[in-house]
């Protein structure tokens, strides 16, 4: 490798005199008289490892700087210590070197661009990879040219767009989703927690929950007896094959929700318009239905609000009409139709047995011989609820179904009236909320103090209906003078008397004297005419409690004496 540098190849000469500050070579053009006599060339040492001290001093300070060194550490171009004149051509000048030609003078020469000549046969040092440091503050002096700005392609940058769209509508629909599912639950929590409380509440309205009293107990503390609304309609079932009725209340209970066939002996005494004492039996074969009902009104205290005349074919079609009943029958019936004697049974004896209209007409009409007519008015109860269950509890088909049975109705009673009555008896023997109860009544048909308290008071409402103003005053006697006969004389004297008699049955026992009570005050001159026609004192008058159907209660003592009334 030359130091020189043939520029015209015969002409101009450059020589090699260092490295500026950029790590790039100085040339300088030699003179004439050098050019003659050319010194001698020093190697050129890379990597710094000569011996020889290589002055270069660009500015002209008159120090002296170690060339640089090309190891794998960085570049150190630092000031080095001062050494004797750089002489290219080992002249032994030690006069410090001048890179434009002017003598060096003792005070620091001012820095001058220069141009410098590059030759291409001779590469320079490598480039080192760090910035190199400035004089006045040794740190690294970095330069816009030493960086690379690099434009990233963009010719993926639609791909990346579409992907990150993706990814984040992905996302969004997750979550959507994740809120939609979480919506949901939570509208399914409160749709069934709606539901268990409609269901607590109706089941402790309806006094079903576990631990909690019946409704009729619930209710019947909470509200008056005689404040309770009930709907009440008679039944008389007419045997047209052979003979014979068969009567039954039918009672809704609104208020307590409660639903109940109250069963009606046949025995049961009544008082005909004259004032006679008669039977229910009796009564509906003569007085037909309007006055069967105006005095079941006055002896039992209840309103009675229509009669249904069933006769037992209407009541076979009933029964094949709601599809056949299932209850529990108490004795075997046989065939009314069988030609022979020991002919096997229409209806057998047992639980849960399946009956066709003509089995329960057969049934609710059948009194073994013996038996006591009451036992034959159970069975008639039992068809009547079993009925009721089989019943469609939706009014306007339940009113389908008693228009085609195609029965006249007694008025005021209709086919829709009938039907909604039915329906509602219907949902409550569905539920349960349905029962029957037998009116008891004493041998001689009048009522006992029990079927005061158990079955006139607490079902059918327990006050006395007010009599109208041209009605005559109700008197209940009750004879406890030990002498059956004194019943019969205090009702013939009370019956002259313009009063209305009511019996009220014997009591167990005797009593000394005779008491006369009313309730309301309204009744108290009426009790003291009473005891004024018995020809008894008006001390025996007090007030105090009444027979529900009547507006004066007497009890006969055994001061009672018939002969002076």
């Amino acid at each position: 490798m030359n130091d020189r540098y043939d520029a015209g190849y015969g002409g101009d000469q450059y020589e090699l005199v260092g490295y500026d500050e950029y790590n790039q070579p100085v040339y300088r053009q030699v003179p004439a008289q050098q050019t003659q006599q050319p010194p001698q060339q020093q190697p050129y040492d890379p990597y710094g490892q000569q011996q020889q001290g290589y002055a270069y001093d660009p500015y002209g300070t008159g120090t002296q700087q170690q060339p640089p060194s090309y190891d794998t550490g960085a570049y150190d171009t630092g000031r080095q210590a001062p050494q004797s004149g750089y002489d290219p051509y080992a002249t032994g000048t030690t006069t410090a070197y001048d890179p434009y030609g002017q003598t060096a003078s003792s005070g620091q020469q001012p820095r001058v661009a220069e141009q410098t000549a590059y030759i291409p046969q001779q590469s320079g040092p490598a480039e080192d990879t760090e910035a190199p440091k400035t004089p006045e503050t040794g740190e690294r002096d970095y330069r816009t040219e030493q960086f690379a700005f690099v434009e990233e392609p963009t010719g993926d940058s639609e791909d990346v767009i579409d992907w990150l769209n993706f990814t984040e509508n992905r996302t969004e629909r997750r979550e959507e989703a994740k809120r939609r599912a979480h919506g949901r639950m939570v509208a399914l929590v409160v749709v069934l927690a709606l539901v268990a409380a409609g269901g607590v509440g109706y089941l402790w309205s309806a006094g079903k929950l576990p631990g909690v009293s019946s409704s009729g107990s619930k209710a019947g503390t909470t509200t008056a007896v005689g404040a309770q609304n009930r709907d009440v309609i008679v039944v008389h079932l007419h045997n047209t094959s052979k003979g014979g009725t068969s009567s039954v209340l039918l009672v809704d209970n609104t208020t307590l929700k409660q639903g109940t066939t109250v069963l009606l002996p046949n025995s049961l005494a009544l008082t005909d318009d004259d004032g006679n004492t008669t039977t229910l039996a009796k009564s509906v074969g003569d007085d037909g239905t309007s006055g069967t009902v105006d005095q079941l009104n006055t002896v039992l205290g209840t309103d009675i609000e229509g009669t249904w005349r069933l006769d037992t074919p209407y009541l076979q079609n009933l029964v094949d009409l709601v599809g056949n009943i299932d209850l529990d029958t108490n004795a075997d019936v046989p065939d009314p139709d069988a030609a022979k004697k020991n002919a096997a049974p229409l209806v057998h004896k047992g639980k849960d047995q399946t009956l066709s209209g003509k089995m329960a007409v057969a049934y609710a009409t059948y009194r073994a011989p013996g038996e006591a007519q009451n036992a034959q008015l159970e069975r008639f109860g039992q068809v009547m609820q079993a009925v009721l269950r089989q019943l469609t509890s939706d009014p306007t088909a339940a009113t389908t179904t008693v228009q085609t049975l195609a029965q006249i109705l007694d008025p005021p009673l209709t086919d829709k009236d009938l039907g909604t009555f039915l329906a509602k008896l219907a949902d409550l023997a569905k539920s349960g909320d349905y029962k029957t109860a037998l009116l008891p009544v004493q041998n001689d048909g009048t009522l006992t103090a029990q079927a005061s308290a158990s079955v006139v008071k607490d079902i059918l409402g327990g006050t006395a209906k007010s009599p109208d103003e041209s009605s005559a005053v109700r008197v209940a006697v009750q004879n406890a003078t030990g002498v059956k006969d004194d019943t019969e004389k205090a009702r013939v004297v009370l019956l002259n008397g313009g009063f209305t008699f009511l019996e009220a049955g014997t009591a167990s026992g005797t009593s000394a004297t005779t008491k006369i009570t009313y309730s309301d005050a309204a009744d108290k001159e009426n009790a003291t005419e009473v005891a004024k026609t018995l020809g008894l004192p008006t001390s025996t008058v007090t007030k105090g409690t009444v027979s529900a159907n009547a507006d004066v209660s007497v009890i006969l003592g055994e001061d009672y004496k018939p002969s002076s009334s």
